[in-house]
């Protein structure tokens, strides 16, 4: 029973942070006071401060981990309804998701290699900018770290949400097919709810990015690693 109510005022706790956290970016706009950056932290701060346990707060945290699974799946949605104009910009997209994926891989693997960092680490970071499970998948495969990829990844997702807006108006970038790709291929599912902020559209292109950029990480990983 105790395990029950711990769970349930876990569940309560983030929920309620989650929804300050959007009041507050709604009322100053900021990569600082993004929902997800600044519940993220504040939960982290409340943690530490009470002294209760990662594997305490996940009692109630691992239930809102399972609906992401059907929280992504929804993201389906919006991709069929504007399934006419991903059709329109086929080759673009195509492009752009394997630019992205590749992008992804070698700046990750460069990075990692250029600050002198042991293969293990190069053979985790190589799929930072992929879905976790996927990320994990493929650093397994590679000889990496998966408890580390999942940092990476988050990491990933976050700045993209952070930074990533900054980024696309400092490059010129409005088209929404860009800004989907550009979110969607960087910052895995992060990067696509960000994008729902711009528009249907970019939210369809997102997901789709995300989901095909996977696949392609998947082949681009090994066939880089081999090379370093």
């Amino acid at each position: 029973m105790t395990n029950v109510l711990i769970g349930i005022f876990m569940i309560v706790m983030t929920f309620l942070l989650y929804r300050i956290s959007k009041k507050i970016y709604g009322e100053i706009p900021s990569p600082f006071t993004l929902p997800i950056f600044l519940s993220m932290v504040t939960i982290v701060i409340i943690l530490s401060l009470t002294g209760i346990s990662y594997n305490t707060y996940m009692m109630g945290g691992q239930w809102i981990d399972f609906f992401l699974g059907p929280i992504v799946v929804s993201f389906a949605i919006p991709l069929y309804k504007e399934l006419a104009l991903i059709k329109k910009y086929a080759n673009a997209i195509g492009t752009g998701i394997f630019a992205g994926g590749l992008t992804g891989v070698v700046t990750g693997v460069i990075g990692a290699k250029l600050l002198g960092f042991d293969n293990w680490l190069i053979q985790t970071v190589a799929a930072k900018s992929v879905t976790a499970p996927i990320a994990i998948s493929i650093t397994e495969a590679a000889g990496g770290n998966t408890s580390l990829i999942a940092i990476f990844v988050m990491i990933a997702g976050i700045s993209g949400g952070m930074f990533g807006p900054f980024i696309l108006k400092l490059c010129h970038i409005q088209h929404p097919v860009a800004i989907g790709l550009s979110f969607g291929t960087s910052s895995h599912a992060m990067g696509a709810a960000k994008s729902l902020e711009f528009g249907k559209l970019e939210g369809a292109i997102s997901v789709l990015s995300m989901t095909i950029s996977a696949v392609v990480v998947s082949v681009l990983v090994p066939v880089i690693l081999l090379f370093i």
